[in-house]
C-alpha cells in the first residue's frame, strides 16, 4: 500500500509569511494532504523554518541582535500565521535543530568520502574595514548581464541571472559600503557536473506527469549545463563544515535547507516515540513523495535535491514523484513588496479578519487564484465577489436554508427516507451530481489542479441548491409532507457531501456543518484520520441517519462590504503608491512626448514562443487562432494577421508575444496574449521572430 510524503517549501525566518508564499507552496501542501488523510491514505506532512542564511545574518545585524533572536521570533510567528489559517503538519520543526546539523553533515561527509567534493582555493571579495569575507548577499552591485543597478552577489533579482559574484560589475560591500577587495579562500565544491546525464533522464521520466513550467526551468538549467557549486562558505552563521582545518565555513545554505524535509521527519519520529520511523518515510519504494514550492525553487527541488538523494540511492533514499510547483501571486496589480508595503502578511490578515469564517474565505481565494500555470493576482474585490456570490450566497445560503427549513418544520430532527421507494427525477439528477462531483474534486487534487477541485466542490453546491429550488419543500410541506421530508433528507445528506468535499478548502466551514449534522467533525487534519477509512470515497453516500437531532442552524459565511474593502486597500503602499481604483493599480502616466519609462518598459514581458496549430477563425477575414508554447506553458491566441500568412505555413514558426497581457474575447473566444508584428507604409504585416529559430519557446525578449 502507497503511503504519501508531502513537504512544502520551509518557510525563511527572517520575515512573516505572506499570502504569495502561502498560496506558492504551505496552502496547496494543506489542502493536498487533508484530500489524501480523508482518503484513507497513509499521509505524513513535513514542514518548517529555513533558519540559516545570509538573509538573516543580516536582518540581525540591522537590529543588532543575535541570528537566534531573529530565528525564534520568526519561526515562532510564522508557525502561528500558518496555523491561523489552518494549515497544519505532522511535524513543523526548524533547521536549527540539532538533529538537522547532524543529518547534513552525515551527507557531506558521505559526500567526501564517494570523491564528489572538490577542494578548491579560489578568489573571494572580502571586506578590509569588517575583515570579513562577503557572502553572496553582502554585496550588491551592477548585473553583468542586464546592468541592474543593484544586483546580488549571486543572482539578479531584475532578470534572474546566476553568475561567480566576481562577475558583478561596480560592486560595493553592504557590511561597510565601500568597495570590496579580492583574497584567497578555500572552499569544498561539490560535483554537481557528474549527474547531468543522470539528471536528464530523470527529468525526462516525468515527461509526461509534471507541469510544463516545472519541466521548462529544469531543463533550461540542463541546457546550460550543470557545474561544480561550492558546498561551503566563510560565515559564523550555519551548519560547521565537520572538517579538520575548516574553522570559520559552514554548509552553503542551498545545499543542507533541502535536507531539512529528512530532519524534521526524523523530529517527527522521535516525537511519535518511533525514532526510526523516518526511514519508512525516506528509504522505502512504497513511498509517494510530492514536493510542494514556488517557482524560484524549482531547479533546488528537480535538480539539486534529488542528486542529494541520489547520492545515497545505495541508502534506499527516495525521490520526488512530482514537484507541482506554482508560479508568484501578485498582489493588486503588482509584485508583493515589503519594503514598499505592498503585500500582505498571514498575521496581519487573521488581525484584520478574526473570526474563523474568514479563514476558510481566504484560503478558498486563494485557490481560486491559484497560480498553477501562470502567474496570478490577488484583489481585495475578487475577495468581496467570491465570499459574498459564491461562499455566502451558494454554499452558505444553501446549508443555512436546508438546516432552518428542517429545524422549523420537523423539528430539528433528520425527516423519514424511504430508500426502497424509487427516486424521482430530480433527486436521480442530484444523486448522480453528488457522486460525479466527489469524483471530480478527488481526480483534480490526484492532479494537483487545485483551482478546477474547488470549481467542482462548489459545483456541488450549485446542484444541491437546484435541487432544493426545483422541489420547493415549503410548497410540498402542505401539498404533499411525505414528499417534503425525502426532500428535506436528501438535502441533509448533500449537506455531509458537501462537508467532505470542502474540507481541504474550507475545513473550519466543514468543521462547523459536520457538527450541525451531529458529528464529530473531521476534515483531513494531522491526526483525524484513520487508514483505510476512505471517506471520500464515501463522501456521496447517505450516512444520516433518520430521526437524529441536529445541531442549531450556523450562519457560515456573511457578506464583505465594501468599506472593509475599502480599507484593506487603503493600507497599500506609501501615498504615491496607491491604485487609482480597487481592480487594479494606476499606470504610471506618459510624457506628452509619448516617452515611457524604464520601469513602465520593464511591466511589459515579452516572451519568444513556438505556434504548434494555426488555424482561421470562423466570420472573421483578418484573424486566426494560434495555439502558441510559450515555456512554460500552451497559450490560445488570437491574431489579426488572417490576411498576411496562411495558417499552414506558421507551424513551428517562433515568434515573439506579450506574455503578460490581460486575457480578451474576440469573437466569441478567449486570446491569452498578443503577437508582435511590424508594419510597413503599406500595411504589409511581419511577425517579429529571433534571427536564431533554435533560441525555443520561453526566452525572455528585452
Amino acid at each position: 500500500m502507497k503511503r504519501y510524503l508531502i513537504t512544502s517549501a520551509l518557510p525563511y525566518a527572517s520575515g512573516v509569511t505572506h499570502l504569495g508564499n502561502v498560496v506558492g507552496s504551505t496552502l496547496p501542501a494543506d489542502i493536498y494532504a487533508r484530500y489524501c488523510r480523508l482518503a484513507g491514505r497513509e499521509t505524513l506532512s513535513i514542514c518548517g523554518s529555513d533558519e540559516h542564511g545570509v538573509a538573516i545574518t543580516i536582518a540581525a545585524e540591522k537590529e543588532g541582535v543575535s541570528p537566534r533572536v531573529v530565528i525564534d521570533r520568526y519561526h515562532e510567528a510564522n508557525a502561528r500565521a500558518l496555523h491561523g489559517l489552518d494549515i497544519d503538519f505532522d511535524c513543523y520543526d526548524r533547521t536549527s535543530n540539532p538533529i538537522h546539523a547532524a543529518t547534513a553533515q552525515e551527507f557531506f561527509l558521505v559526500w567526501r568520502d564517494k570523491g564528489l567534493l572538490v577542494e578548491r582555493e579560489e578568489n573571494q571579495f572580502y571586506d578590509d574595514d569588517a575583515k570579513i569575507f562577503l557572502p553572496d548577499r553582502y554585496v550588491e552591485g551592477t548585473c553583468p548581464n542586464c546592468g541592474h543597478d543593484r544586483a546580488r552577489g549571486d543572482q539578479c533579482d531584475s532578470c534572474g541571472a546566476y553568475y561567480d559574484q566576481l562577475d558583478l560589475k561596480n560592486p560595493r560591500s553592504l557590511v561597510s559600503g565601500k568597495p570590496p577587495v579580492v583574497r584567497k579562500t578555500k572552499h569544498w565544491y561539490f560535483r554537481l557536473d557528474a549527474f547531468q546525464s543522470w539528471c536528464e533522464e530523470y527529468i525526462q521520466q516525468h515527461a509526461g506527469s509534471w507541469k510544463d513550467n516545472v519541466l521548462q526551468q529544469s531543463r533550461s538549467w540542463l541546457t546550460q549545463g550543470l557545474a561544480g557549486r561550492s558546498a561551503t562558505r566563510d560565515m559564523s552563521w550555519g551548519i560547521p563544515v565537520p572538517l579538520d582545518g575548516a574553522e570559520g565555513k559552514v554548509l552553503y545554505v542551498w545545499f543542507e535547507a533541502v535536507l531539512g524535509y529528512i530532519s524534521i521527519t526524523k523530529q517527527w519520529a522521535l516525537q511519535q516515540g518511533t525514532p526510526d520511523a523516518w526511514n519508512t518515510w525516506w528509504r522505502s519504494p512504497d513511498t509517494m513523495y510530492t514536493a510542494f514550492l514556488g517557482k524560484d525553487n524549482i531547479v533546488f527541488h528537480t535538480i539539486i535535491f534529488p542528486i542529494l538523494l541520489h547520492t545515497r540511492e545505495d541508502d534506499g533514499y527516495i525521490l520526488p514523484e512530482n514537484v507541482p510547483a506554482n508560479e508568484f501571486l501578485n498582489l493588486e496589480g503588482k509584485k508583493f513588496s515589503k519594503s514598499r508595503n505592498w503585500a500582505i502578511d498571514v498575521l496581519q490578515f487573521l488581525n484584520d479578519f478574526p473570526e474563523p469564517q474568514h479563514r476558510d474565505v481566504l484560503r478558498y481565494v486563494l485557490t481560486m487564484n491559484m497560480p498553477e500555470t501562470r502567474d496570478s493576482d490577488f484583489t481585495w474585490r475578487d475577495f468581496q465577489a467570491r465570499t459574498n456570490n459564491e461562499l455566502a450566497a451558494i454554499l452558505g445560503n444553501y446549508v443555512n436554508r436546508v438546516m432552518q427549513f428542517t429545524q422549523k418544520n420537523f423539528n430539528g430532527t433528520v425527516p423519514a427516507y424511504d430508500a426502497a421507494a424509487s427516486r424521482d427525477e430530480h433527486e436521480t439528477i442530484l444523486v448522480a451530481a453528488l457522486e460525479k462531483g466527489m469524483h471530480a474534486v478527488g481526480a483534480s487534487l490526484d492532479a494537483y489542479r487545485f483551482r478546477d477541485a474547488a470549481t467542482e466542490a462548489m459545483n456541488i453546491a450549485r446542484a444541491a441548491n437546484k435541487y432544493f429550488n426545483d422541489k420547493a419543500p415549503w410548497k410540498a410541506i402542505a401539498s404533499d409532507p411525505a414528499d417534503c421530508a425525502r426532500t428535506m433528507h436528501v438535502c441533509i445528506q448533500a449537506i455531509r457531501t458537501l462537508s467532505v468535499a470542502f474540507a481541504p478548502f474550507c475545513p473550519a466551514a466543514s468543521a462547523t456543518i459536520q457538527r450541525m449534522l451531529g458529528e464529530s467533525p473531521i476534515t483531513g487534519a494531522p491526526n483525524e484520520c484513520t487508514v483505510g477509512d476512505n471517506r471520500w470515497l464515501n463522501g456521496a453516500t447517505f450516512t444520516i441517519p433518520v430521526g437524529r437531532t441536529l445541531g442549531e442552524p450556523t450562519i457560515l459565511f456573511t457578506k464583505v462590504e465594501n468599506d472593509v474593502v475599502e480599507r484593506e486597500i487603503a493600507k497599500l503602499g506609501t501615498p504615491d503608491e496607491q491604485p487609482a481604483t480597487a481592480a487594479a493599480p494606476a499606470a504610471a502616466p506618459v510624457t506628452e512626448e509619448g516617452v515611457i519609462t524604464i520601469d513602465q518598459f520593464g511591466a511589459v514581458r515579452l516572451r519568444t514562443a513556438v505556434i504548434l496549430e494555426a488555424e482561421r477563425v470562423p466570420k472573421s477575414e483578418k484573424l486566426l487562432k494560434l495555439q502558441v508554447d510559450i515555456g512554460t506553458e500552451k497559450r490560445q491566441i488570437l491574431a489579426g494577421i488572417a490576411k498576411h500568412y496562411a495558417p499552414e505555413d506558421l507551424i513551428g514558426k517562433t515568434i515573439c508575444v506579450v506574455a503578460n497581457l490581460k486575457p480578451a474575447k474576440l469573437m466569441g473566444m478567449e486570446s491569452q496574449g498578443m503577437v508582435l508584428a511590424a508594419s510597413n507604409a503599406n500595411g504589409t504585416l511581419t511577425l517579429m521572430t529571433p534571427m536564431d529559430p533554435s533560441v525555443g519557446p520561453g526566452a525572455e525578449v528585452r
